[in-house]
């Protein structure tokens, strides 16, 4: 199924066009975000409230989820343990049956929710040569349906450690994929697969992505919040304004009746 397409916006259009005239060749990165940026809001929001709306997250964790969330969103907690505590409630889910749950989501809540520009920005790398990666913080169950579907074959994100029976031990593979270390990771995939940095695209949204935008020589915030639009504003980084998706964000889900899983 094709996003809804709209007319490039000027910001949109005009980078379409420098990516045409750029240098071709997988020795050029385009590097992606994908929560806020490929699409609009938080692909984690759809198995969240798959959960709850099949009644499988218990109270508990409904609040714990909650709290940790709100904890994070005020500075009280890193992200790191924001992921782990989410992580703990699964222990000991298979992550086949999550991977499968995550492309059945991906297809039926995110799909519609992705950026048509976006998709252009994309093609046009593709046209390019240029190697392209889903540099995300999200999890592979939610970044990796995203990353397929757009055609992006590489991907670095977050995971779930899982035991010798592919059982989910209720902890993170570490490091976690945030912020810094996120341009670490980067930083680390371009060296083993010859990229220049320097002539390389990262395309994020939030304001922990300000250390990979350092780190490459076309850095491009993409409906940035207020924290990178104020980066973008010091360094001279254009800003991409794209459309398309924002009046169907993922909301946080309403406990309703039981349903198959189906």
């Amino acid at each position: 199924m094709e996003a809804h397409m709209n007319a490039p916006t000027p910001d949109v259009a005009r980078q379409l066009a420098e990516i045409a005239s750029a240098d071709p060749g997988p020795q050029v990165g385009a590097f992606f975000d994908v929560d806020g940026t490929l699409v609009s809001g938080f692909t984690a929001m759809a198995h969240a409230g798959h959960r709850f709306r099949n009644r499988q997250a218990k109270v508990g964790e409904m609040i714990g989820v909650i709290e940790a969330s709100v904890r994070y969103r005020v500075g009280r907690m890193q992200f790191e343990r924001l992921v782990e505590r989410a992580s703990g409630y699964m222990r000991g889910e298979s992550m086949a049956e999550l991977d499968e749950l995550g492309e059945y989501l991906f297809r039926r809540h995110i799909e519609p929710r992705v950026f048509a520009s976006m998709r252009e920005v994309i093609r046009a790398h593709q046209d390019c040569g240029h190697t392209l990666v889903a540099s995300s913080s999200a999890l592979t169950i939610h970044a990796g349906p995203v990353a397929r579907y757009l055609g992006i074959p590489h991907l670095i994100c977050n995971q779930f450690e899982v035991d010798e029976g592919g059982l989910l031990t209720g902890r993170m593979v570490k490091p976690v994929v945030w912020g810094r270390r996120k341009a670490q990771a980067v930083e680390l995939f371009s060296a083993a697969n010859d990229i220049d940095l320097q002539r390389s695209y990262f395309y994020a949204d939030g304001d922990e992505d300000a250390a990979l935008m350092r780190v490459v020589g076309n850095p491009r915030p993409v409906n940035p919040r207020s924290g990178l639009a104020s980066e973008a504003a010091t360094h001279g980084w254009p800003v991409l304004r794209v459309e398309g998706a924002a009046s169907r964000r993922l909301q946080w889900p309403r406990l309703g009746p039981r349903r198959s899983t189906a």
